[in-house]
């Protein structure tokens, strides 16, 4: 295939080249006059230089595989395909969505924004984001397309919608250790006002479905005998850490939640998020699994600065956005579910896992010592409640997501 390179004029109009589409298209290289990278299906067709791709095809086979292809194609065409019921739902409803600028915010537009235009259906999506600009500069194939309006605005402020929300998807929350740990009252000041805001905006709505995403950290530190967290543990974090705002921060969320379903105001169904890998993630941030892929993509060695010995679960983003999906259509109202993989691996063996699938065997340095008779820490899910009651399934597997989430950042780096 051939790649072509175009110059937009800065602040171009991208949701025009929207209107243009015609058929979904593999990647072209497009950049915009500031740089910005474009697929080539926001291109006009007078610039295009590849065919239409027909049919729905399954990442295992796929992904990443053909060059010119845009690097999220298979696994978008996956998502369509797995969710394709929870999906059509969606068709002709407001979703009013925060937190689409972060990691899950993110890939559920990258879905919903690649159905909408290869069937000519789905919801209209009204997305907060305090920084309109950053967004447009950051994500133009998003938030060009005629499916997505953004709204200015701070979840931790009252929230104005342009329209009646049929649907609401809660995702806004600073996933920061640093801000955790420097400022714990303003943590749990915006998980638990944007919780009561976004809960302002499903109570003038008339009762709508909401979708919390909320976080494995609710349930404290996993004692050492128990291998898998149940949703109805009764763990809990030390609410005299102030280490735990985000925990805390959570748990209050919930609750706010569970008020707000009994009295009728929405029907709030939580979703305890645990760990990810994919597309989107960041490599330079507090994630292990992120810094190890940034290690091993540039030469080694993969640094391990704990002594390996915790274990932790991953779930790929294409499956990720499958289970938010049933969630949000078809979740029990005032449950909770555990999402994320029930597969533990030690940080040790994962660091060699992705210094032998990323770095071609690139060395691994482990820093720390393991402490003799200390039981390893866990966080790891027990996933049954959402895999039986709501038929949703892991289809790929940690090595192969190491590799796609590798074969990403090469792409755009």
């Amino acid at each position: 295939m051939v790649s072509v390179a175009i110059d937009v004029p800065p602040g171009a109009e991208v949701s025009t080249w929207w209107a243009t589409l015609q058929h979904w298209q593999p990647l072209t290289r497009v950049t915009s006059g500031s740089g910005s990278w474009i697929p080539s299906w926001c291109c006009p067709r007078s610039v295009r230089t590849t065919r239409p791709r027909g049919g729905l095809s399954s990442p295992r086979v796929t992904a990443h595989r053909r060059q010119g292809d845009s690097p999220l194609a298979a696994d978008l065409d996956f998502i369509l395909e797995v969710a394709e019921e929870d999906i059509r739902q969606l068709d002709g409803l407001r979703l009013f969505v925060t937190g689409g600028t972060g990691f899950v915010g993110t890939w559920l537009l990258e879905a919903l924004v690649w159905s909408t235009h290869r069937r000519r259906a789905g919801p209209v999506m009204e997305v907060l984001t305090r920084d309109p600009a950053v967004f447009k500069a950051r994500s133009p194939h998003l938030t060009g397309a005629s499916c997505v309006d953004l709204l200015q605005g701070d979840v931790c402020e009252p929230i104005a919608t342009n329209g009646r929300a049929d649907a609401i998807f809660h995702a806004a929350t600073p996933a920061s250790r640093e801000f955790n740990e420097q400022s714990p009252r303003l943590m749990v000041d915006t998980i638990v006002d944007g919780m009561r805001n976004v809960l302002s905006v499903a109570a003038a709505a008339g009762q709508p479905r909401l979708l919390f995403t909320s976080s494995g950290a609710v349930y404290g530190r996993q004692p050492s005998e128990v291998t898998h967290l149940v949703e109805d543990s009764m763990t809990a974090p030390d609410q005299m850490s102030v280490g735990n705002a985000y925990h805390e921060g959570k748990r209050l969320a919930e609750l706010l939640g569970a008020i707000a379903t009994d009295e009728g105001a929405a029907d709030v169904v939580t979703g305890r998020l645990f760990a990810f890998v994919g597309p989107h993630l960041p490599i330079d941030a507090h994630y292990a699994v992120g810094n190890f892929i940034r290690d091993a993509l540039a030469g080694g060695p993969v640094v391990v600065e704990g002594d390996g010995s915790p274990f932790r679960s991953y779930q790929y983003a294409a499956d990720l956005v499958v289970w938010m999906l049933a969630l949000l259509v078809r979740g029990e109202p005032g449950r909770a579910y555990n999402v994320g993989s029930q597969d533990a691996i030690s940080i040790a063996d994962l660091a060699e896992l992705v210094a032998r699938v990323v770095g071609d065997g690139v060395p691994v340095d482990v820093r720390g010592t393991p402490v003799d008779g200390q039981p390893a820490q866990r966080y790891v899910p027990d996933c049954q409640r959402a895999e039986v009651e709501l038929h949703v399934c892991n289809s790929v597997p940690l090595a192969e997501a190491l590799e796609r989430t590798a074969t990403w950042h090469r792409l755009i780096s």
